[in-house]
């Protein structure tokens, strides 16, 4: 065994409880933030404690403060000067809570809890109480970085932007109705991922995606290359008006699901297996083969599910126009969807919202706590980027 594993087990074996480590790591804390101070206050002054200065204001002893943090609730000595100038980063004056603690608040925001559910939750935790009005200060200072991320430039090219929108219920005028969140997700030259905006509308329409779309070109979006959408009627036509370069491929799993409504149960297994031989084909006219042997095994028992697929086919076989690597990331919006299932998961303790400013807090946090792990290029990004280059030469510019 090395020298330091016996020197750490040594140390740790002195902590009989998890107790005994907790109040440890306290007044840890508590040493650490006091420290943090008074580095702060040389800094301030201009000067160490120990050094002469000319400087006429000095310092003037210490105030007791009681913070509360995510191990507790601790008693801190804070440095003064003379002429009260002196505002600390770490706890700022009139206010009481590292932000350690203020995460972990936001973070059970994010996963749906109310503001007396957090409230009952630091209690357990932490043994100590606080205030439902600090607790919505905290989540209040959201709406702020909403504002600011919302706002912030982005990339002047996309290569692909996936759209999609989900259902909330809000309270508006005494009553609760279904309002959408459009979320926009763009993959970036550097194959990463990132979330480019959220924007609060009534039921999903093509109308209001062309104000997302509007707004992303403001923001200094100049191309997007591939759009990955769902089929709702006139979306495809809405962004051509914005981005008329834009290739525009309906999700082929949106495809099905409306197909199926069609389809009665005892026959969907079947039909299903039959469209797996359009979507998987080789090439487009595969694709139009197995379309037309759809069309003469089920029309006459389910037309309408067989024109859905002639209505959209021009968007629904963009794919086809793309090597294989660049077919599996775009015949879907499936990534999209798994990130609005993220959302659910940390609002679905909200039967509903209070207002949209709520919705708009919650579905945001959900999405800064869901893509914390969007910090690689996606994968086989070099493959993917390469054929990209090669079809886009005169667009794509590194």
């Amino acid at each position: 065994m090395k020298k330091d594993d016996a020197l750490s087990k040594e140390f740790l074996s002195q902590f009989k409880t998890g107790e005994d480590l907790f109040a440890f790591m306290k007044e840890l804390q508590k040493r650490g933030v006091e420290q943090f101070l008074e580095a702060e206050m040389n800094e301030h002054l201009g000067y160490e404690k120990s050094q002469v200065s000319d400087n006429k204001n000095a310092r003037n002893g210490h105030s007791t403060k009681k913070i509360k943090t995510s191990f507790g609730e601790n008693e801190i000595q804070v440095p003064r000067d003379r002429d009260g100038s002196f505002n600390p980063i770490v706890v700022p004056k009139r206010r009481n809570m590292i932000d350690g603690l203020e995460n972990i608040i936001l973070s059970f925001y994010a996963k749906g809890m109310s503001v007396s559910d957090i409230q009952e939750q630091i209690k357990d935790l932490y043994e100590f109480e606080v205030s439902t009005s600090a607790i919505s200060r905290i989540t209040d200072r959201v709406t702020n970085d909403i504002v600011s991320w919302q706002n912030r430039p982005l990339e002047p090219i996309y290569l692909i932007v996936w759209m999609d929108g989900i259902v909330f219920k809000v309270r508006e005028n005494s009553k609760v109705i279904n309002k959408t969140i459009y979320i926009s997700v763009g993959l970036r030259r550097d194959g990463k991922k990132e979330v480019l905006g959220l924007w609060l509308g009534k039921n999903e329409s093509a109308a209001f995606w062309m104000t997302v779309l509007t707004d992303l070109r403001a923001r200094g979006v100049e191309d997007i290359l591939i759009t990955a959408t769902d089929n709702l009627n006139g979306f495809t036509d809405t962004i051509k008006s914005v981005f008329p370069k834009s290739a525009t491929q309906i999700c082929v799993v949106h495809q099905i699901r409306n197909a199926c409504k069609y389809v009665v149960w005892k026959d969907r297994k079947e039909f299903a297996s039959d469209m797996k031989d359009i979507y998987g084909a080789p090439n487009r006219e595969a694709a139009a083969h197995a379309l037309d042997a759809l069309d003469k095994k089920w029309n006459s028992k389910y037309s309408y599910a067989v024109k859905s697929w002639r209505t959209n086919w021009d968007e629904l076989t963009v794919f086809f126009d793309f090597p294989l690597e660049i077919r599996k990331i775009i015949y879907t919006t499936n990534l999209i969807e798994n990130l609005n299932g993220k959302i659910r998961k940390y609002t679905k303790n909200k039967m509903s919202f209070p207002t949209d400013d709520a919705v708009l807090k919650s579905a945001f946090l959900a999405i800064q706590e869901a893509t914390k792990k969007w910090t690689m290029p996606i994968r086989d990004w070099g493959t993917i980027l390469n054929q990209f280059m090669i079809i886009f030469e005169d667009r794509l510019i590194l």
